[in-house]
């Protein structure tokens, strides 16, 4: 086979390599086998419950079609596979908080090496076991309540369900574990991606029964376009970075003399990726949340102001790019910090050009983070709104499902997977030079 030799592969020698490289081709294998596994899972039905009666039941209940869009499902047709990945998704998001904010974790995250990150990874299972039987309580309570749905209703009922929803979960967790260890890509990000695959084919059956119903041809052409346009910014988005020019100083190793080298500090575009808006979409998800829960009506009307389909869109729209602003910063602040980068440019013996080291260059990173977080933070708001904006103005809504937050996910895991499956190509073709 030929290779391209010290640049990144080609398509053809990728494919060409995961269709001989044994290594390659098993990883491949186990990673959509264990997905096509946890996708049969969805279906497996948790007993004692009348599923049209249920789905009839859910049609006003918005944060259901929320959840159901993560787990691909699975709310909606109530499999043990219900929960899939979420409660591991809101563990690991809350261990990075708590990683923030506590000393403890921080140092096993930061000086324990290795043996830290195992036990934080212990820590992560057991607050997703935790908040699985939290979430699956809720969703047994909700279920247990609704009149006609459950065959008996009652407290043995809701111990069942969770005890099925919690071990279906925990399933979940592990085989996305077994496909980062053993397979390709990143397991729990490849669970999310199934998730949304999965209501594609459905939006594209009703989209072409629309069409030769004699819908608006042109309004779809126009949602495809946009969609289309939005997936290659996302794409430059995501691998938008600012290259800060940092310096090496000259330093001498015994008898010999290193000059001063030359490098940069990549600061992204989007440090927050996805989680911005899952983390805004989730606060105007709670009225109705809320509303469907204590049947209230004054947060039934918060939630129809603060739905896509709102009498009031400007209100929707601002108050969703205002969450988006803020959580954008937020997360910003948990995944990069700057006192930390200036201290380990002066251990280091670096520097940036025209700025001190210390302080003033923690006061620039700080700059140029808030700079670009800001044109982050506009960009994931017009993801946000405008595929929104476009189906109220076309009248398409066989997209609805389809938004902002499925978008980035589709786009960054494939980005990240095709990057993990070159990395692998190129370690494939250094091996053969070895042997060679």
């Amino acid at each position: 086979m030929v290779v391209s030799r010290g640049k990144t592969p080609t398509a053809q020698e990728t494919f060409a390599q995961m269709a001989q490289a044994a290594g390659l081709r098993s990883r491949i294998f186990v990673t959509i086998g264990l997905l096509i596994l946890v996708r049969l899972g969805i279906y497996l039905p948790v007993p004692g419950i009348d599923r049209p009666a249920f789905a009839a039941a859910i049609q006003d209940f918005q944060f259901i079609g929320f959840l159901d869009f993560f787990s691909g499902g699975g709310f909606s047709a109530v499999g043990i596979f219900a929960l899939g990945i979420l409660p591991f998704i809101n563990a690991s998001i809350i261990l990075q908080l708590l990683t923030a904010a506590l000393p403890s974790l921080e140092r096993l995250q930061k000086d324990e090496g290795e043996a830290g990150r195992r036990k934080l990874s212990q820590i992560t299972r057991y607050v997703a076991l935790g908040w699985a039987v939290i979430q699956s309580t809720g969703f047994a309570l909700l279920v247990n309540s609704i009149e006609g749905v459950v065959i008996n209703p009652g407290p043995w009922f809701v111990v069942q369900m969770v005890l099925a929803l919690t071990a279906g979960s925990m399933f979940v967790m592990w085989v996305g574990e077994l496909i980062t260890e053993r397979g390709v890509g990143n397991g729990a990000s490849l669970l999310i991606f199934l998730s949304i695959v999965s209501v594609l084919p459905t939006s594209i059956s009703a989209t072409i029964d629309l069409a030769q119903g004699g819908g608006s041809v042109g309004g779809i052409v126009i949602l495809l376009a946009v969609f289309l346009v939005m997936i290659i910014g996302i794409v430059f988005v995501q691998e938008g970075t600012r290259r800060i020019p940092i310096v090496y100083a000259r330093r001498q190793v015994g008898r010999r003399l290193y000059r001063e080298q030359t490098s940069y500090l990549p600061l992204r575009l989007n440090q927050g990726g996805v989680m911005p808006i899952i983390f805004a979409s989730a606060v105007l998800i709670l009225p109705s949340f809320l509303a469907g829960l204590v049947r209230n009506e004054t947060f039934a009307q918060i939630a129809a102001y603060l739905s896509p389909g709102s009498s009031i869109p400007w209100l929707y729209a601002g108050f969703y790019l205002i969450l988006i602003l803020f959580f954008s910063y937020f997360y910003a602040s948990l995944v990069v910090n700057p006192v930390d980068m200036a201290q380990n440019l002066k251990k280091m013996g670096a520097s940036i050009p025209g700025i001190r080291p210390g302080r003033a260059t923690t006061e620039y990173i700080e700059r140029v983070l808030n700079r670009l977080t800001f044109l982050g933070a506009i960009f994931l708001g017009a993801v946000a709104i405008i595929p929104t904006a476009v189906e109220g103005a076309t009248r398409v809504t066989t997209f609805q499902g389809l938004g902002a937050t499925s978008l980035l996910i589709l786009v960054s895991v494939a980005i990240d997977t095709a990057k993990q499956i070159q990395t692998y190509v190129i370690s494939q073709r250094y091996e053969g030079m070895v042997k060679q």
